[in-house]
């Protein structure tokens, strides 16, 4: 297998916003509070800390932010991901001098491409060499899927070292993890499978609920695989609701309700409708995560 960029919960953080801007201090805190918890890692910018909302400076300043406050206790992996390859070296060698670890790479939307396109794309980055790069498969955002046929050619690149399966599609998943299981990590890119993903080989998850529950998710994907099994299903119902809109919609409103930062997405995202907001705090409230 190759080198193994981490192994238990990774938080997909969230960037927290005041008036428009990244607020520093809020993301500060957030950082500390997560490592006190015992998350195993970082996701910068990935999809959750909503980038594609961001100027190509401010994802420089979190990632670079982020990277400095982490100080080297855990890894912290770069979302470099996009439809242009040529621009997903560009932020790879970027992460590579401030010091990430690795980076993840979502499939390509928009003018997406074929399976074959797909070796293409990683095959570069990975050839390039900036970064070990963890694919990432998220095809209800991207309306692309890779198939497991497609893995397995890329599994056999030096530099691809880990696959985030978001699919949710277990059986293509299983597949994967046949297939390449022996040659790269496997991590659920989707909080509720956790344990599933755990069962059948997987090394973690890299979480958006992470943001809300650390030591929930951090227990999940540690403890022995039939307690996961049940913290997975305890906590099903509140995963639900953090998801019941687009991410991180959700997840910046319960921050909001914990004191974790404001609740402000950018636009094109907007505030949580107040019937899923009514939804998800009754769930925190179940949880005893909100009085």
């Amino acid at each position: 297998m190759a080198c193994q960029v981490f192994e238990g919960c990774c938080t997909a953080l969230i960037t927290p916003f005041k008036k428009g801007k990244v607020d520093y201090p809020a993301l500060k805190a957030h950082i500390q509070n997560q490592l006190f918890a015992g998350v195993d890692a970082f996701v910068a910018n990935g999809t959750t800390a909503e980038p594609a909302a961001m100027t190509p400076e401010e994802w420089r300043d979190v990632l670079s932010f982020v990277i400095e406050e982490v100080q080297g206790r855990v890894p912290v992996i770069a979302g470099t991901g996009g439809n242009n390859t040529t621009d997903v070296i560009k932020r790879a060698h970027i992460a590579k001098d401030l010091g990430a670890a690795a980076q993840l790479c979502v499939t390509p939307f928009y003018n997406k491409t074929t399976q074959q396109g797909l070796i293409a794309h990683y095959r570069a980055i990975a050839r390039d060499g900036a970064l070990p790069v963890i694919v990432y498969n998220v095809p209800s955002r991207t309306g692309l899927n890779m198939l497991p046929a497609t893995l397995d050619t890329l599994a056999d690149e030096e530099n691809i070292v880990a696959m985030k399966e978001a699919s949710a599609n277990m059986i293509q998943i299983m597949d994967m993890v046949r297939l390449c299981g022996d040659r790269i990590s496997f991590y659920s890119g989707s909080d509720e499978l956790t344990a599933i993903v755990r069962a059948i080989g997987g090394s973690g998850v890299i979480s958006v609920a992470a943001n809300i529950i650390p030591e929930v998710m951090v227990r999940m994907a540690h403890e022995p695989i039939e307690d996961a099994a049940v913290t997975n299903m305890q906590y099903l119902p509140l995963i639900n609701a953090l998801f019941s809109e687009v991410n991180p919609i959700p997840v910046k409103a319960a921050a909001g309700m914990l004191g974790i930062c404001r609740n402000e997405v950018r636009l094109p995202l907007v505030p949580m409708q107040k019937d899923h907001e009514k939804l998800l705090k009754a769930e925190l409230q179940k949880a005893g995560i909100l009085q």
